[in-house]
């Protein structure tokens, strides 16, 4: 990466703390970012403002650049807000979402049956699912503020698919959303993609 700009470092510390090799209360040295990327310390200088900018790395005393961790408060704060937005998201999709996007949804349930037992690797597949679900409600403001909210969902630290009856429990829910989208019922994806929230929430909890 000896070429890369500001821009380029941001995306692969953001890669970073989604694949969890960055954790919450990691110190963020400039010194250390630069050799590990191999670049100077001018992009790496860029890119951490960036992320600073983003909520994704705070000042603190004695210790400099770290990247935050949510308190029990702010989690469940986040934890209320998302299951608004994720049934609202379920909602739309089951009103505007194309029958193209509901079989591509169904296949990545069925896929998602399929896979082993990498947490992390689930945990990306679980993004993945959730952003062609928004994608799928065509509405722009909504993608925006969900967008947003993910930036903080990245300062959990590990993931809830780590327990396997969690793992197994998100894709029968990530099913009874498309079901629910697939019957056209709006009030069936609002409360499917809720109750996901909600069930996440607690396996969250349960983690910390």
């Amino acid at each position: 990466m000896a070429t890369a700009n500001g821009n380029d470092i941001y995306t692969a510390l953001v890669a970073a703390i989604e694949k969890g090799d960055l954790k919450p209360g990691t110190r963020l040295r400039e010194t250390d970012l630069a050799d590990r990327f191999g670049v100077s310390r001018t992009p790496i200088r860029e890119g951490l403002k960036r992320l600073e900018a983003q909520g994704l790395a705070v000042h603190q005393p004695n210790r400099g650049m770290v990247i935050p961790t949510l308190n029990n408060d702010q989690l469940n704060e986040l934890y209320v807000v998302r299951e608004v937005l994720e049934g609202m998201v379920a909602r739309l999709a089951a009103q505007h979402a194309s029958e193209a996007e509901i079989a591509l949804l169904r296949e990545m349930v069925a896929h998602d049956r399929t896979r082993g037992a990498d947490p992390y690797e689930l945990a990306a597949a679980n993004r993945a699912f959730h952003r062609r679900l928004t994608l799928a409600g065509h509405n722009t403001y909504l993608a925006a503020q969900i967008d947003h909210m993910k930036q903080s969902l990245l300062l959990l630290d590990g993931t809830t698919f780590s327990d396997a009856d969690r793992r197994k429990a998100a894709i029968e829910e990530h099913e009874a959303i498309v079901d629910a989208i697939e019957a056209r019922d709006f009030d069936r994806a609002d409360i499917a993609g809720r109750r996901h929230i909600r069930e996440a929430h607690k396996a969250r909890l349960r983690l910390t």
